[in-house]
């Protein structure tokens, strides 16, 4: 796998993902929104496609309306096949060791579910104790430190999603969740930046 950022807004490129196999496909369609994603290391030149066949997950971003520090990662989406495998939450830590690089102060985003929660926390992210509009619980982290790791936080955020429809399967996990710790940091991972350069934050979790 290869972690790569494509573009920063206004000038990032949009993205033909499979509607069949990722959420929120459409939001990668305009090219108003920064774009990051992981795309198979061994990818063919391209070809004549509906799809960009490439690409495993994606994350869009763009700096805050009201507050020019911080990056807020609007939607976030990793193929259907490949869940499970912590590449939302490397692709996260990606996009905000490359938030740092380009002088952001904090990195924002919002959930609403509990599996994107814990791969949030993975990346580095802790609940700041409010919900959006839409129910989506608000998480925030330094661009360049996680997030301090309180367990209490932690399971506060984990405990609003308790009532909600989330699945069978779902309801059961967050069960077993919310009885445990934050789950394991995630490294940024190395990739390619916007300018096409190899880049590599060399940072431990937590440092």
């Amino acid at each position: 796998m290869e972690f790569a950022l494509l573009g920063w807004p206004p000038d990032a490129p949009t993205l033909r993902l499979d509607y069949r196999r990722f959420a929120y496909a459409g939001k990668f369609v305009r090219g108003s929104t920064g774009t990051a994603v992981v795309r198979r290391s061994d990818r063919q030149p391209a070809a004549a496609d509906e799809f960009d066949r490439d690409i495993l997950a994606a994350a869009s971003f763009g700096a805050d309306r009201t507050d020019a520090d911080c990056l807020v990662v609007r939607y976030v989406t990793v193929r259907d096949d490949r869940h499970g495998e912590g590449i939302g939450a490397r692709l996260l830590a990606f996009v905000a060791a490359r938030a740092d690089a380009r002088g952001y102060d904090r990195v924002r985003i919002a959930v609403n579910n509990p599996a994107a929660y814990r791969a949030a926390a993975r990346a580095g992210f802790a609940f700041v104790g409010r919900e959006t509009g839409l129910a989506e619980l608000v998480c925030e982290r330094p661009a360049a430190t996680p997030a301090d790791r309180d367990p209490e936080r932690y399971r506060a955020g984990l405990a609003r999603f308790r009532g909600r429809e989330l699945g069978e399967g779902l309801a059961a996990r967050l069960d077993d969740w919310l009885g445990g710790d934050p789950p394991p940091l995630v490294r940024a991972p190395a990739g390619v930046d916007a300018d096409g350069q190899r880049v590599d934050t060399g940072r431990e979790p937590g440092r």
